[in-house]
């Protein structure tokens, strides 16, 4: 099966891509630097042609509003476009878990509006929502600190391995589409607040985490729920115990 992978020079995209050649498919890696541009549709025919299936995990380089909204508007347009006219079988997207209830976030609402878009296509889909990264951590702390100190929601999240969404976006791809939403996290829920507490012990920062029930995310406040999965989603296998192992040893 020839698989293109929107976003596949990136973390996500380029183990995508790794995963589905293991298997013996026809994995191409799309992205500007490959001479595909969604945005100004350089390139999509030809990388479309032949194409059983499409994985989209390009993200957005600007988090503003506008930015991001413009992003995924016209790089979902142009290449759902595409896809329609090559006879692409299936649109897999991954997404974020609890976008739906983060629409206060100008970001957020860019990512329901690609999900919208993907919905109203006639191209058979399947969307992943995942919940946070466990790298993503360090743009958390970074997005809190203050000095010697880091002011974060207490919150309860639940961050997912890279490598199980992985696994997840190949299993969908290879499925019949669902034409549904499915949701991805990882084994343990930890607050928010907790889970940087951890990521810094473990790099030896002793920098001070303070907790604030109402603090921001992405310009939202969240509750327990907002960045949390349903009871039917996925469970990766890798533990924050098991990342945190890993990610010091790598340093």
């Amino acid at each position: 099966m020839k698989i293109v992978v929107i976003g596949g020079t990136g973390l996500i995209g380029s183990q995508v891509v790794s995963g589905l050649k293991a298997l013996g498919h026809e994995a191409v890696a799309a992205s500007p630097n490959t001479g595909v541009n969604t945005l100004t549709g350089e390139g999509l025919s030809d990388v479309l042609g032949g194409a059983e299936a499409v994985i989209d995990v390009a993200n957005s380089p600007s988090f503003e509003a506008d930015a991001a909204l413009d992003f995924f508007r016209t790089s979902g347009t142009n290449l759902l476009a595409a896809e329609q006219i090559a006879g692409v079988a299936h649109h897999v997207a991954l997404s974020v878990v609890g976008t739906d209830r983060l629409q206060s976030s100008g970001y957020f609402r860019a990512k329901l509006a690609q999900e919208e878009l993907i919905k109203a296509s006639p191209t058979p889909w399947t969307i992943l929502r995942s919940t946070q990264f466990f790298p993503f951590v360090a743009g958390i702390i970074q997005s809190g600190s203050a000095g010697d100190e880091v002011h974060l929601s207490s919150a309860m999240v639940q961050p997912v391995a890279a490598e199980d969404v992985v696994e997840a976006l190949i299993e969908l791809v290879l499925a019949a589409p669902l034409n549904d939403t499915v949701e991805i996290a990882g084994p343990q829920a930890i607050r928010m607040d907790a889970f940087a507490q951890e990521y810094l012990t473990a790099q030896e920062d002793l920098r001070k985490i303070v907790a604030e029930p109402d603090g921001l995310y992405f310009g939202s406040v969240i509750d327990d729920r907002s960045l949390t999965p349903g009871p039917d989603a996925r469970i990766g296998a890798t533990t924050l115990e098991d990342w945190l192992r890993s990610a010091i040893s790598a340093d």
